[in-house]
């Protein structure tokens, strides 16, 4: 089960709104889209969650370019949404890089070789790509607001969302579109 939502800094408050996503295809729409929830060039957090999986944080704040933190890369690859986030650049690799080996050269079974099934589980985690398991992006995305890395990085996922919410003085907002 997913949760999305536009929590915006205003000079009135923090503002929230459920968003679907649906028509969202890159993350520059999901910035634009982000941009489009607030007339000024105020801060806007788009807040999104995996139930018992992941969650992440996209920080769009005016023209600036969207700060990103993701709480794990490779629960959130597995998710159409968690795809949105995770770029080639926040997963450090060159853009428009293969998204994995050609599978016409993998050893699919590796056990001719006589290789361990260890060895096995290794080279599965290389085929996979440069997705991690664990955080990735701007760890310090918050801190001006008053959650440290340390803080944000020691989030329960499913809990992650409302405890933000609460640090920022928003949570009674957020609550009214979950």
């Amino acid at each position: 089960m997913y949760f999305a939502a536009l929590l915006a800094r205003t000079e009135d408050g923090w503002e929230a709104s459920d968003t679907e996503l649906d028509d969202v295809e890159t993350l520059s729409d999901l910035a634009d889209l982000a941009r489009e929830a607030t007339p000024d060039e105020d801060t806007v957090f788009v807040l999104i969650e995996q139930e018992d999986s992941w969650f992440g944080l996209v920080r769009v704040d005016g023209e600036e370019d969207p700060r990103i933190f993701v709480s794990d890369a490779a629960a959130a690859a597995r998710s159409a949404y968690g795809e949105l986030l995770l770029t080639d650049e926040l997963l450090g690799r060159e853009p428009g890089a293969d998204d994995g080996p050609d599978l016409d050269s993998l050893d699919l079974d590796g056990t001719e070789d006589g290789e361990s099934e260890e060895a096995d589980e290794d080279e599965e985690t290389t085929a996979v790509g440069a997705v991690p398991h664990g955080p990735v992006g701007d760890g310090r995305i918050l801190d001006d607001l008053g959650v440290g890395e340390k803080e944000l990085l020691g989030l329960d996922p499913n809990e992650a969302l409302a405890e933000i919410a609460e640090a920022l003085g928003a949570s009674e907002v957020l609550e009214t579109v979950r």
